[in-house]
């Protein structure tokens, strides 16, 4: 297993994050604070201005304040470490990163945009996304329109959803998009 850098992220719309970056790029999102992990203004950086622990973290902690600023797609430059994840999983998270801001699809059409699996099998892959907000898992819905789940919980899920413009009716797991 390669070496990985934290940076925690301890005050963004959706609470603390902690980004987790390895030698091929950023490797996961976390929801909440791991302790220990250094916060921006903790980074130490090396010799004559040197990067901080991992290039991959300023990167996307930059990122990710375009996006909680209202950036349509500030994602699409950041290297991604996904090799550890199956060739059906990349493949979804490809979709993924296509739907834009403020757009949905839902697990069916996933699957249609894969080129194969099963909405079923594209919620498996969904629910199995290590960079959430980063691969837009948040934008995936049921046919029905209803919110179904998310790794962060719906009380991330639908400030995500609102903050890219969505209306959000009712409450919990029976919520729509409206």
């Amino acid at each position: 297993m390669s070496p990985t850098s934290t940076l925690v992220l301890p005050r963004t719309p959706v609470g603390p994050l902690t980004l987790v970056a390895s030698p091929a790029g950023l490797q996961e999102v976390r929801f909440g604070a791991t302790p220990g992990a250094p916060a921006p203004g903790d980074l130490p950086t090396g010799p004559a201005g040197a990067s901080p622990t991992s290039p991959f973290l300023a990167r996307a902690a930059e990122a990710l304040e375009a996006y909680f600023a209202g950036a349509s797609d500030p994602f699409q430059d950041l290297p991604l470490a996904l090799e550890r994840r199956t060739p059906f999983q990349q493949t979804v998270y490809r979709v993924l990163r296509d739907i834009p801001r403020g757009r949905l699809l839902t697990y069916g059409e996933v699957a249609r945009d894969a080129g194969s699996g099963s909405p079923r099998a594209v919620g498996q892959a969904v629910g199995a996304n290590p960079l959430p907000i980063i691969v837009p898992c948040h934008r995936v819905v049921a046919a029905s329109r209803r919110l179904g789940g998310f790794s962060g919980g719906l009380e991330r899920k639908v400030p995500l959803l609102e903050l890219e413009g969505l209306i959000i009716q009712g409450e919990g797991f029976g919520a729509r998009v409206g």
